[in-house]
Protein backbone atom coordinates (compact mmCIF):
# COMPACT_ATOMS: atom_id res chain seq x y z
CA UNK A 1 0.00 0.00 0.00
CA UNK A 2 3.02 2.37 0.12
CA UNK A 3 3.36 5.14 -2.42
CA UNK A 4 6.00 5.15 -5.18
CA UNK A 5 8.74 7.77 -5.43
CA UNK A 6 11.65 8.45 -7.76
CA UNK A 7 15.13 7.54 -6.47
CA UNK A 8 18.37 9.29 -7.38
CA UNK A 9 19.05 6.54 -9.92
CA UNK A 10 15.78 7.31 -11.70
CA UNK A 11 14.16 4.04 -10.66
CA UNK A 12 10.88 3.76 -8.84
CA UNK A 13 10.89 2.46 -5.29
CA UNK A 14 8.43 2.11 -2.47
CA UNK A 15 8.67 4.70 0.28
CA UNK A 16 7.60 2.92 3.48
CA UNK A 17 7.33 6.19 5.44
CA UNK A 18 5.00 8.04 3.08
CA UNK A 19 1.33 7.78 4.11
CA UNK A 20 -1.63 7.61 1.77
CA UNK A 21 -4.61 9.89 2.17
CA UNK A 22 -7.86 8.28 3.30
CA UNK A 23 -11.15 10.06 3.84
CA UNK A 24 -13.02 9.88 7.13
CA UNK A 25 -16.45 8.45 6.46
CA UNK A 26 -17.57 8.22 10.09
CA UNK A 27 -16.38 8.79 13.65
CA UNK A 28 -18.35 6.70 16.14
CA UNK A 29 -18.02 6.92 19.91
CA UNK A 30 -17.98 3.41 21.41
CA UNK A 31 -17.45 4.16 25.12
CA UNK A 32 -16.43 7.22 27.13
CA UNK A 33 -12.79 6.88 25.99
CA UNK A 34 -12.97 4.62 22.92
CA UNK A 35 -14.00 5.49 19.37
CA UNK A 36 -14.04 4.01 15.87
CA UNK A 37 -12.89 5.59 12.62
CA UNK A 38 -14.35 4.35 9.34
CA UNK A 39 -12.21 5.32 6.33
CA UNK A 40 -12.60 5.20 2.56
CA UNK A 41 -9.78 5.52 -0.01
CA UNK A 42 -8.58 8.96 -1.02
CA UNK A 43 -7.02 9.89 -4.32
CA UNK A 44 -3.56 8.67 -3.31
CA UNK A 45 -4.77 5.15 -2.48
CA UNK A 46 -3.38 2.82 -5.10
CA UNK A 47 -5.68 0.66 -7.19
CA UNK A 48 -7.95 -2.16 -6.13
CA UNK A 49 -5.48 -3.36 -3.48
CA UNK A 50 -6.23 -0.35 -1.28
CA UNK A 51 -7.37 -1.48 2.14
CA UNK A 52 -6.69 -5.20 1.78
CA UNK A 53 -5.50 -6.75 5.04
CA UNK A 54 -5.33 -9.94 7.08
CA UNK A 55 -7.12 -10.15 10.45
CA UNK A 56 -4.56 -9.20 13.07
CA UNK A 57 -2.58 -6.71 10.98
CA UNK A 58 -2.30 -3.02 11.84
CA UNK A 59 -1.92 0.34 10.13
CA UNK A 60 -0.03 3.47 11.07
CA UNK A 61 -2.53 6.35 11.23
CA UNK A 62 -1.14 9.87 10.82
CA UNK A 63 -2.90 13.01 12.05
CA UNK A 64 -1.39 15.89 10.12
CA UNK A 65 0.58 18.26 12.31
CA UNK A 66 0.32 15.95 15.34
CA UNK A 67 1.89 12.54 14.68
CA UNK A 68 1.11 8.90 13.97
CA UNK A 69 0.22 5.80 15.98
CA UNK A 70 -0.15 2.07 15.23
CA UNK A 71 -3.74 0.83 15.42
CA UNK A 72 -5.05 -2.63 14.60
CA UNK A 73 -7.60 -3.00 11.83
CA UNK A 74 -10.96 -3.97 13.30
CA UNK A 75 -13.10 -4.07 10.17
CA UNK A 76 -14.24 -6.74 7.74
CA UNK A 77 -11.50 -8.30 5.55
CA UNK A 78 -14.22 -8.92 2.96
CA UNK A 79 -14.64 -5.16 2.47
CA UNK A 80 -11.13 -4.04 1.42
CA UNK A 81 -12.25 -0.60 0.23
CA UNK A 82 -13.16 0.38 3.78
CA UNK A 83 -10.80 0.56 6.75
CA UNK A 84 -12.09 0.45 10.31
CA UNK A 85 -9.95 1.25 13.34
CA UNK A 86 -11.04 1.27 16.98
CA UNK A 87 -8.83 2.82 19.64
CA UNK A 88 -8.81 4.61 22.96
CA UNK A 89 -8.11 8.33 23.29
CA UNK A 90 -5.15 8.04 25.64
CA UNK A 91 -2.41 10.19 24.07
CA UNK A 92 -1.88 13.34 22.06
CA UNK A 93 -2.39 11.67 18.66
CA UNK A 94 -5.46 9.61 19.54
CA UNK A 95 -7.06 12.56 21.34
CA UNK A 96 -6.58 14.65 18.19
CA UNK A 97 -7.90 11.76 16.12
CA UNK A 98 -11.12 11.69 18.11
CA UNK A 99 -11.76 15.32 17.12
CA UNK A 100 -11.65 14.57 13.38
CA UNK A 101 -14.89 14.98 11.44
CA UNK A 102 -16.55 13.26 8.52
CA UNK A 103 -15.03 14.37 5.24
CA UNK A 104 -11.64 15.08 6.77
CA UNK A 105 -8.47 13.26 5.82
CA UNK A 106 -5.99 11.10 7.65
CA UNK A 107 -2.72 9.49 6.58
CA UNK A 108 -2.47 5.70 6.44
CA UNK A 109 0.60 3.47 6.16
CA UNK A 110 0.22 -0.28 6.02
CA UNK A 111 -0.98 -2.88 6.53
CA UNK A 112 1.89 -4.25 8.61
CA UNK A 113 2.57 -7.29 10.73
CA UNK A 114 1.51 -10.91 10.84
CA UNK A 115 -2.12 -11.93 10.96
CA UNK A 116 -4.04 -14.35 13.13
CA UNK A 117 -3.76 -17.99 11.91
CA UNK A 118 -7.38 -18.06 10.77
CA UNK A 119 -6.77 -20.30 7.75
CA UNK A 120 -4.55 -22.71 9.70
CA UNK A 121 -7.31 -23.09 12.31
CA UNK A 122 -9.82 -24.48 9.82
CA UNK A 123 -11.30 -27.72 11.10
CA UNK A 124 -10.59 -26.79 14.73
CA UNK A 125 -12.72 -25.23 17.40
CA UNK A 126 -11.78 -21.55 17.59
CA UNK A 127 -11.52 -19.77 20.93
CA UNK A 128 -11.21 -15.97 20.98
CA UNK A 129 -10.35 -14.37 24.33
CA UNK A 130 -10.44 -10.58 24.51
CA UNK A 131 -9.92 -8.12 27.32
CA UNK A 132 -11.19 -4.55 26.93
CA UNK A 133 -9.91 -2.88 23.75
CA UNK A 134 -8.44 -6.29 22.81
CA UNK A 135 -11.77 -7.14 21.19
CA UNK A 136 -11.02 -4.73 18.34
CA UNK A 137 -8.17 -6.75 16.73
CA UNK A 138 -10.25 -9.94 17.10
CA UNK A 139 -13.38 -8.43 15.55
CA UNK A 140 -12.00 -8.94 12.04
CA UNK A 141 -11.50 -12.64 12.87
CA UNK A 142 -15.20 -12.96 13.68
CA UNK A 143 -16.12 -11.37 10.36
CA UNK A 144 -13.88 -13.73 8.38
CA UNK A 145 -14.98 -16.83 10.26
CA UNK A 146 -18.67 -16.00 9.80
CA UNK A 147 -18.05 -15.66 6.05
CA UNK A 148 -16.64 -19.22 6.06
CA UNK A 149 -18.48 -20.64 9.05
CA UNK A 150 -18.67 -24.21 7.69
CA UNK A 151 -14.86 -24.51 7.81
CA UNK A 152 -14.66 -24.37 11.61
CA UNK A 153 -15.88 -26.33 14.60
CA UNK A 154 -17.29 -24.48 17.57
CA UNK A 155 -16.51 -20.77 17.64
CA UNK A 156 -16.31 -19.30 21.14
CA UNK A 157 -15.78 -15.65 22.07
CA UNK A 158 -14.89 -14.85 25.69
CA UNK A 159 -14.93 -11.11 26.34
CA UNK A 160 -14.16 -9.24 29.55
CA UNK A 161 -14.37 -5.53 30.32
CA UNK A 162 -13.99 -3.36 33.40
CA UNK A 163 -17.71 -2.56 33.55
CA UNK A 164 -20.83 -2.78 31.39
CA UNK A 165 -20.19 0.78 30.23
CA UNK A 166 -16.82 -0.34 28.84
CA UNK A 167 -18.19 -3.11 26.60
CA UNK A 168 -17.27 -2.55 22.95
CA UNK A 169 -19.50 -3.20 19.94
CA UNK A 170 -22.57 -3.91 22.07
CA UNK A 171 -24.98 -4.15 19.13
CA UNK A 172 -22.73 -6.62 17.36
CA UNK A 173 -22.28 -8.65 20.53
CA UNK A 174 -26.04 -8.96 20.84
CA UNK A 175 -26.34 -9.95 17.17
CA UNK A 176 -23.61 -12.57 17.57
CA UNK A 177 -25.25 -13.90 20.72
CA UNK A 178 -28.48 -14.46 18.82
CA UNK A 179 -26.78 -16.85 16.40
CA UNK A 180 -26.87 -20.60 16.98
CA UNK A 181 -23.38 -21.13 15.51
CA UNK A 182 -21.50 -18.87 17.95
CA UNK A 183 -20.95 -19.13 21.70
CA UNK A 184 -20.52 -15.70 23.27
CA UNK A 185 -19.64 -15.35 26.97
CA UNK A 186 -19.23 -11.86 28.43
CA UNK A 187 -18.12 -10.79 31.89
CA UNK A 188 -17.29 -7.52 33.67
CA UNK A 189 -14.88 -6.88 36.52
CA UNK A 190 -17.40 -4.73 38.38
CA UNK A 191 -21.12 -5.34 38.17
CA UNK A 192 -23.83 -2.70 38.51
CA UNK A 193 -27.44 -2.76 39.62
CA UNK A 194 -28.68 -3.27 36.06
CA UNK A 195 -26.03 -5.82 35.01
CA UNK A 196 -27.42 -9.36 34.77
CA UNK A 197 -24.39 -11.09 33.32
CA UNK A 198 -21.24 -12.66 34.75
CA UNK A 199 -19.00 -10.73 37.12
CA UNK A 200 -15.30 -11.49 37.37
CA UNK A 201 -12.19 -11.65 35.23
CA UNK A 202 -12.39 -13.18 31.77
CA UNK A 203 -10.21 -16.15 32.72
CA UNK A 204 -13.06 -17.48 34.88
CA UNK A 205 -15.07 -18.12 31.71
CA UNK A 206 -12.57 -20.61 30.30
CA UNK A 207 -13.54 -23.50 32.56
CA UNK A 208 -17.15 -23.51 31.31
CA UNK A 209 -16.52 -22.49 27.69
CA UNK A 210 -17.75 -25.19 25.24
CA UNK A 211 -14.71 -26.25 23.20
CA UNK A 212 -12.48 -29.28 22.76
CA UNK A 213 -9.07 -28.17 24.09
CA UNK A 214 -7.25 -30.94 22.22
CA UNK A 215 -8.64 -29.81 18.87
CA UNK A 216 -8.84 -26.05 19.24
CA UNK A 217 -6.90 -22.91 18.39
CA UNK A 218 -6.97 -19.97 20.83
CA UNK A 219 -6.43 -16.31 19.88
CA UNK A 220 -5.75 -13.89 22.76
CA UNK A 221 -5.67 -10.11 22.83
CA UNK A 222 -5.73 -7.80 25.83
CA UNK A 223 -3.52 -6.61 28.69
CA UNK A 224 -0.44 -8.77 29.11
CA UNK A 225 -1.37 -9.86 32.63
CA UNK A 226 -4.77 -10.99 31.35
CA UNK A 227 -3.16 -12.98 28.55
CA UNK A 228 -0.66 -14.55 30.95
CA UNK A 229 -3.41 -15.96 33.17
CA UNK A 230 -5.52 -16.91 30.17
CA UNK A 231 -2.66 -19.02 28.82
CA UNK A 232 -2.37 -20.74 32.21
CA UNK A 233 -6.08 -21.62 32.20
CA UNK A 234 -6.03 -22.88 28.61
CA UNK A 235 -3.02 -25.11 29.29
CA UNK A 236 -4.71 -26.36 32.45
CA UNK A 237 -7.66 -27.48 30.31
CA UNK A 238 -5.26 -29.41 28.11
CA UNK A 239 -4.79 -27.15 25.10
CA UNK A 240 -1.35 -27.61 23.48
CA UNK A 241 0.83 -24.51 23.92
CA UNK A 242 1.50 -24.36 20.18
CA UNK A 243 -2.22 -23.79 19.54
CA UNK A 244 -2.29 -20.58 21.58
CA UNK A 245 -1.59 -17.27 19.80
CA UNK A 246 -1.19 -13.83 21.35
CA UNK A 247 -1.16 -10.28 20.01
CA UNK A 248 1.85 -8.53 21.52
CA UNK A 249 1.24 -4.96 20.39
CA UNK A 250 3.35 -2.66 22.48
CA UNK A 251 5.53 0.41 21.95
CA UNK A 252 5.37 0.24 18.15
CA UNK A 253 6.43 3.53 16.57
CA UNK A 254 7.67 3.14 12.99
CA UNK A 255 6.20 -0.24 11.85
CA UNK A 256 9.27 -1.11 9.77
CA UNK A 257 11.84 -2.11 12.43
CA UNK A 258 13.95 1.06 12.35
CA UNK A 259 13.29 2.74 15.68
CA UNK A 260 13.62 -0.27 18.00
CA UNK A 261 10.81 0.79 20.34
CA UNK A 262 9.00 -2.53 19.95
CA UNK A 263 12.00 -4.83 20.30
CA UNK A 264 10.89 -7.90 22.24
CA UNK A 265 13.98 -9.98 22.94
CA UNK A 266 15.50 -10.70 19.52
CA UNK A 267 12.24 -9.92 17.70
CA UNK A 268 10.63 -6.71 16.55
CA UNK A 269 6.91 -6.85 17.26
CA UNK A 270 6.08 -4.70 14.21
CA UNK A 271 7.87 -7.14 11.87
CA UNK A 272 7.73 -10.64 13.38
CA UNK A 273 4.40 -9.90 15.12
CA UNK A 274 2.21 -8.56 16.48
CA UNK A 275 0.74 -12.10 16.51
CA UNK A 276 3.02 -14.78 18.00
CA UNK A 277 2.49 -18.44 18.91
CA UNK A 278 2.86 -18.75 22.66
CA UNK A 279 6.00 -20.99 22.60
CA UNK A 280 7.84 -18.28 20.63
CA UNK A 281 7.38 -15.71 23.41
CA UNK A 282 6.91 -17.92 26.47
CA UNK A 283 10.22 -17.06 28.16
CA UNK A 284 9.97 -13.33 27.52
CA UNK A 285 6.25 -13.17 28.09
CA UNK A 286 6.49 -14.69 31.58
CA UNK A 287 9.31 -12.39 32.69
CA UNK A 288 8.31 -9.48 34.90
CA UNK A 289 9.65 -6.09 33.95
CA UNK A 290 11.95 -4.47 36.48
Amino acid sequence: MELVRETDAGRTALDPMLPQLWTIERVRQETHDTFTLELTPGRSSMGTAAGRFLPGQFNMLYVFGVGEVPISISGDPGQPGRLVHTTRAVGMVTRAMRQLKRGGQIGVRGPYGTGWPVAAAQGDDLVLVAGGIGLAPLRSVVYQVLAEREKYGRVVLLFGARSAADLLFRRELEAWRSRFDLDILVTVDRGSADWRGSVGVVTKLIARAPFDPFNATALLCGPEIMMRYTVDELLRRGMPAGQVYLSMERNMKCAIGLCGHCQFGAAFVCQQGPVFPYPAVERLFSAREG
